[in-house]
């Protein structure tokens, strides 16, 4: 029985896609640390979709416990078609101020569980000759983010890794896309440490896109084998331009900008 893993669906961006991706008649098999919330989305795609969902709560920065996963997987007797690797997290702040451990469990949340869950289930995928692998990443990967160094360089590797993953794959019946939204309002910022007035305050209105929206255009986009999906049009302007402008003037504007270096933070 097939399957979607979906990560980082105890919340926001992921949650939607596991609904989406349940209303369009795909079982789904929910991954993060907080079981109790994965349980209450689990029973509510049962309740409403009709199909089944599990939950396995596994920490992804951990190393040993994204190995484990395939074999969770398998003993449930399930066989995974489709990898949603949505789980990540932001820091904010200068990197002077910086909490190191903080610093490098994002790395190994935001790149290395991407890298490691395509590498353990990838070849399932090309040796059956069907598959695909969406790979959320962010608007902030098309230019260096001040206050966010961090957060934006895993994005950029996100996105390029994606990228290449999908040219090694493409005749081989598995399809690759890169989700690249924008601002979002799912507590991200919150976790992240900017209250609801900064992190509106950092971007326009019109760049903000529901939660649910992003989780459509995601799997639309991955349903037509689309390379990059960027959210709204103006998202998608602000990346074209991002990552066009010149690089001097670009982080000039975006150090005064950005709320997390406004004042001294540490992080």
């Amino acid at each position: 029985m097939s399957t979607c893993v979906v990560t980082g669906a105890s919340s926001g961006i992921g949650a939607e896609i596991a609904r989406d991706l349940a209303r369009r008649g795909h079982g789904v098999t929910l991954v993060a640390r907080r079981e109790d919330r994965l349980k209450e989305l689990a029973a509510e795609i049962g309740a409403s979709s009709a199909v089944r969902a599990e939950v396995l709560a596994t920490d992804l920065a951990d190393e040993s416990a994204r190995g484990a996963l395939a074999g969770r997987v398998d003993a449930l007797g399930l066989t995974v078609d489709v990898l949603v690797n949505n789980a990540g997290f932001s820091t904010m702040g200068p990197v002077v101020t910086s909490d190191r451990g903080r610093e490098l469990g994002m790395i190994r949340t935001n790149v290395e569980a991407v890298v490691d869950l395509c590498t353990i289930f990838t070849p399932g995928m090309a040796e059956r000759g069907r598959g695909a692998v969406l790979n959320t990443a962010s608007t902030a990967a098309f230019q260096p983010l001040p206050g966010q160094a961090g957060y934006g360089a895993s994005k950029a590797f996100v996105l390029s890794y994606t990228h290449a993953l999908r040219a090694e794959l493409k005749e081989s019946g598995v399809t690759v896309t890169a989700l690249c939204p924008g601002p979002v309002d799912t507590g991200f910022g919150q976790a992240a440490g900017l209250t609801d007035e900064e992190a509106e305050a950092s971007l326009p209105k019109v760049m903000w896109v529901p939660a649910a929206e992003v989780a459509r255009a995601a799997v639309d986009g991955l349903a037509q084998n689309r390379a990059v999906v960027i959210p709204g049009l103006a998202n998608k302007v602000g990346a074209a331009a991002g990552y066009l402008a010149p690089r001097p003037l670009l982080m000039g504007l975006m150090v005064k900008r950005h709320p997390a270096l406004q004042s001294p933070r540490s992080r």
